[in-house]
């Protein structure tokens, strides 16, 4: 019997590696003989540079950028096995953890430090970039990602615009005659399975902007920020983001990377089994299973589950997922490829306890072990 692993992380508990190395080591307590490849994913969001390079034999990039609130930070991307391909997290130089709450404020925060990302990888000779734009500080259109990469943004006195989504409403001109020429030789793909308009009240302001820390008054500065934004970049570029599905992704950084580096959308779940070859696997395995820290409803919209599930189908593979905590309205994956679905809290406890490091690794490895059993009966 051959087991394929696939699955994200456990958020706030355990990375995507240590779900797997719980998940197979409950595998082999079942049954020492069981053949197992192990597949840890991310769906574009965190964990996304770790679980790519680590499939292809790359490497981790350590650098420095300007973070979120203008100061210099520790930040890394990712050169996969083929030595042209970057993969980015936008969160890892412009993202919310990266701000203290007390100091949250996308009027000011801006993504300059992805740009700069983008900027170190070029020099470093790739030209083939997945770009991961989940869990975003800022609201600044990419316009702080575009400055990195030597476009201004000129004001009604030729000035460049400070940083943030503040500062879009005072944008006069867009200049593009330093802009990074080896950007047009380059490829850009964005890792986001978010579909909101770039404004509006599916936009990015009035969806995400509160989590960021703005308030009402600020949300609606911020939507009229965009909106200015998206018709001068339509006026100055000829390129109408505004209404684009995905560009409010990353307080507008979607839509910034679609007008300012021709960047394609595409699901992120799908753009990382495929780079990571998982179709073969799956070919190849008597039974598949995946999981997350939790399955909602939420989950068949682009999760890894959801998006392993699908792919799974398609060879009429079993699928089994594992979660910490599965909602009522979770098992609806049922209908969606997933045969099976468990939590790992198998008799009741806070949620604190199940999350703690070793008590989740045990709790992951005794469930499976259980499952396991049950299918080789």
């Amino acid at each position: 019997m051959k087991v394929l692993i696939a699955n994200d992380s456990f958020k706030g508990s355990l990375d995507t590696f240590e779900v797997a190395e719980s998940i197979e080591k409950g595998i082999k307590k079942a049954n020492q003989k069981i053949e197992i490849i192990r597949k840890p994913l991310a769906d574009g969001g965190e964990g996304t540079v770790k679980a790519l390079v680590n499939a292809t034999n790359g490497q981790i990039h350590n650098v420095q950028v300007i973070g979120p609130l203008g100061d210099k930070l520790d930040s890394f991307f990712g050169i996969l096995g083929d030595k042209k391909t970057a993969v980015i997290e936008m969160a890892a130089a412009s993202g919310l953890p990266l701000v203290p709450e007390e100091k949250r404020n996308p009027m000011v925060t801006t993504t300059y430090g992805t740009g700069e990302l983008i900027k170190i990888a070029l020099d470093k000779g790739c030209r083939e970039f997945i770009l991961g734009i989940g869990g975003s500080a800022t609201n600044d259109g990419g316009v702080g990602m575009a400055q990195a990469l030597g476009i201004s943004f000129l004001d009604d006195k030729g000035q460049e615009v400070g940083f943030g989504g503040g500062s879009l409403k005072d944008i006069k001109r867009i200049k593009l005659e330093n802009i990074d020429n080896r950007i047009k030789k380059s490829n850009f793909v964005i890792a986001c399975d978010v579909d909101n308009p770039l404004c509006g009240p599916k936009g990015a302001s009035y969806v995400y902007g509160p989590q960021k820390g703005a308030n009402e008054e600020m949300v609606l500065e911020l939507d009229k920020g965009l909106n200015h934004l998206g018709d001068i970049i339509s006026r100055e570029l000829s390129i109408n983001i505004k209404n684009e599905p995905g560009a409010g992704a990353a307080g507008g950084l979607g839509g910034g990377m679609m007008a300012f580096l021709n960047a394609q959308l595409k699901s992120g779940i799908d753009l990382v089994m495929k780079n990571m070859k998982l179709e073969d696997d799956i070919k190849n395995c008597d039974l598949v299973i995946t999981g997350e820290g939790k399955i909602d409803d939420q989950t068949i919209y682009g999760k890894v589950p959801f998006g392993v599930a699908k792919l799974s189908k398609k060879y009429d593979k079993p699928v089994i997922a594992i979660a910490g905590s599965v909602s009522d309205k979770g098992y609806i994956v049922n209908k969606y490829g997933i045969d099976a679905v468990f939590s790992i809290m198998n008799y009741p406890m806070y949620i604190e306890e199940a999350m703690n490091k070793d008590k989740a690794k045990l709790l992951i490895e005794s469930n499976v072990e259980q499952i396991i059993r049950i299918v080789l009966l």
